[in-house]
């Protein structure tokens, strides 16, 4: 590898030379600042500050309205519980209006069919009767007719 010598100088002053063309050239800076600090400068400062403005507005402004939706959404909340509140004891009235209703119609179908049994109970004692009547009327001759044909004759009272 071959061996790369640097050279380093030692630092050397600057020169600058102070001329004509460095009054102009500062002539034209204060000129053209002078000119575009009303034309320019101005108007973008006045619309930054008006932008801030706004974005600081729309903030407050947004703030604003979540606030307000939360309230809304609270004052929602509590009409709802509400809501449920009434409707969960107007529901409970209906059951236990039902539930009076249904012992009602059952009490009264009970009652029905137990006036049917002891109707048809009746019928059938008064059927009974009858038929123990009927068979007590004629149960001479009942007894000489089955005599007759256990025996295979004619019997006499």
């Amino acid at each position: 590898m071959p061996f790369v010598a640097l050279n380093i100088a030692a630092p050397q002053a600057i020169s600058v030379d102070f001329d004509a063309t460095f009054l102009v050239q500062l002539a034209l800076f204060v000129a053209l600042t002078l000119f575009l600090k009303p034309m320019l400068f101005d108007p973008m400062l006045k619309l930054f500050e008006e932008r801030e403005k706004r974005t600081d507005g729309a903030k407050l402004q947004a703030r604003r309205i979540d606030e307000k939706s939360g309230e809304a959404l609270t004052e929602y909340e509590t009409a709802m519980a509400k809501a449920r509140a009434a409707a969960a004891t107007e529901r409970d009235k209906v059951r236990a209006e039902g539930v009076k209703r249904e012992q009602e119609i059952l009490a009264s179908v009970r009652a029905s069919v137990a006036k049917v049994i002891d109707d048809g109970k009746r019928t059938a004692h008064a059927e009974a009767e009858r038929a123990r009547a009927s068979l007590e009327s004629g149960k001479g001759a009942l007894a000489q007719e089955l005599a007759g044909r256990v025996l295979g004759r004619e019997v006499q009272p």
